[in-house]
C-alpha cells in the first residue's frame, strides 16, 4: 500500500478526547494494515491563544497568517515544540513509535517565502524522500510540524494544508486531510459529499466557502492534480468512519473532492 499522509488540523490539540481516540484509531489501523503512516499538523488555534497571551495581533490574508519578523520565533516554539510533543506524547501513549520532525529535517519539503506581503510564510515544494523512506522501514510513524527551513537558514511559518501536498507528493502517498469539521457546507450549511473545483470557485466566489477553508479546499484540488486522485476533507470526530477514509473508501462525513 502506499503511504497515507495524514493532516491534522490545529483544533484537534485542543480537543482531549478527540486526540486520544484519533490515536486508539491509528494504532489499530497500524497493526491491522500494516500500512506507512504520516502525521502532519499546524496548530493555528494554539498559535492564537498564545499571541492572544502576549497582546501580539493576529492578521490572516486569503486564510494564511501574516508572520512578522518578531512573531516567527514564536510560532516555531508553538508548532515544532509545543504542538507537536504533544502529539508525541499521545502517539507514546497510544504504543505507536513516533519521531517528531520539522519540514527541514532531512530536506524533507523544499521550502521559500512565499511573498514579503505575508512575512516570514513559506511556500513548500516536495524535497528528499530519503529520511522519511529510512523512517518508514522501520516502521516509525513521523509526525511532522509545519515548520520548514529556507536555503539560506531562515525559519519560515508553513500552511499545513500545503505542506502535507508537499508531503504527500514527495513520498508518493495518499493524502487526507482531518478538521474539525465534516467536510465542505453548502449555502445551507448541509454537507457536500463530492466537489468539483468549478463547483468550489463558485462557492467561494458567493462567500459560502471562506477564510481557512479556501486554503483547504485549494490546497485539496492542487494534491488531487498532484497524485492523480480524489482527495478527502473530514472531521477527526467521527472515528468509526477513519479506517475505511484511510484505505480509501467514500464515507458519509466526508468531502471527495475531485479535479
Amino acid at each position: 500500500m502506499n503511504p497515507l499522509v495524514i493532516k491534522l488540523g490545529g483544533a484537534l490539540l485542543d480537543d482531549k478526547d478527540s486526540l486520544d481516540n484519533l490515536f486508539v484509531v491509528i494504532h489499530q489501523y497500524k497493526q491491522q494494515y500494516n500500512r506507512p503512516l504520516i502525521i502532519v499538523h499546524g496548530g493555528g488555534k494554539r498559535v492564537d491563544a498564545l499571541m492572544d497571551r502576549l497582546s501580539l495581533p493576529v492578521v490572516r490574508r486569503n486564510g494564511l497568517r501574516v508572520t512578522p519578523a518578531d512573531q516567527i520565533d514564536i510560532i516555531v516554539g508553538s508548532l515544532a515544540g509545543s504542538a507537536n510533543t504533544t502529539l508525541l506524547s499521545v502517539a507514546k501513549k497510544n504504543n505507536l513509535t513516533s519521531v517528531g520532525l520539522c519540514l527541514a529535517d532531512g530536506n524533507i519539503v523544499d521550502v521559500k517565502q512565499l511573498s514579503s506581503e505575508l512575512g516570514y510564510v513559506g511556500e513548500a515544494t516536495a524535497g528528499d524522500p530519503t529520511l522519511l523512506n529510512l523512517l518508514l522501514k522501520s516502521d516509525y510513524l513521523p509526525i511532522i510540524s509545519s515548520i520548514g527551513i529556507t536555503n539560506d537558514g531562515q525559519m519560515m511559518n508553513v500552511n499545513a494544508d500545503h505542506a502535507a501536498v508537499a508531503v504527500a507528493k514527495m513520498i508518493k502517498g495518499d493524502l487526507i486531510l482531518l478538521s474539525d469539521v465534516a467536510g465542505v457546507l453548502d449555502a445551507n450549511k448541509k454537507h457536500i459529499a463530492e466537489l468539483t473545483e468549478s463547483q468550489a470557485d463558485q462557492l467561494i466566489a458567493t462567500n459560502v466557502i471562506t477564510g481557512g477553508m479556501i486554503v483547504k479546499v485549494r490546497s485539496a484540488f492542487e494534491a488531487a492534480k498532484i497524485l492523480g486522485r480524489p482527495i478527502d476533507i473530514a472531521s477527526f470526530k467521527e472515528t468509526t468512519e477513519l479506517p475505511d477514509l484511510f484505505n480509501g473508501q467514500q464515507v458519509a462525513s466526508a468531502t471527495r473532492l475531485i479535479a
